[in-house]
């Protein structure tokens, strides 16, 4: 048991020296001048020093979805179906039945339907999903969702 425990302190100390040789350096945060201190038992500890004569101003990104069209969707729903190893891409357009025209079977659908859900990022309900029977009506279920009318 000591030896596990002599093993552990040996280990804890040897992650910390990387640390404090990674990052032990000053950082400036707004208007603070911020150093991180480790010490020999593994604590980590910060000095705050004021300086007003350094004032780093900060931005803020915001991200948000890609812009999408009717054109994108389109091409995002024929590309994931294209990518589904049951589906035949010669047989595969926009109007193609999924049942009668590509010979999938309620599974397959099912599977369909997750693959878009993953594509495009938002649930799917089951009611709906019953009525998404070609890849039409998935594009023009995703526009109507996202609001895209052309």
């Amino acid at each position: 048991m000591a030896a596990v425990a002599a093993y552990m302190r040996n280990s804890l100390v040897r992650s910390a020296s990387i640390f404090r040789r990674t990052f032990c350096n000053a950082v400036v945060v707004g208007s603070q001048h911020t150093t991180l201190h480790i010490h020999q038992d593994g604590f980590i500890s910060r000095s705050v020093l004021l300086t007003p004569q350094r004032l780093v101003t900060s931005k803020r990104y915001f991200s948000s979805k890609p812009p999408l069209s009717l054109e994108s969707i389109r091409d995002r729903v024929l590309l994931v179906l294209k990518l589904y190893d049951k589906v035949e891409p010669t047989k595969l357009t926009v109007d193609s039945h999924f049942i009668n025209d590509l010979g999938l079977d309620s599974l397959d659908h099912v599977e369909v339907i997750m693959a878009m859900e993953d594509e495009f990022g938002f649930e799917i309900p089951d009611g709906d999903a019953e009525k998404l029977l070609r890849p039409a009506d998935i594009v023009r279920y995703i526009a109507d969702k996202e609001d895209i009318y052309e």
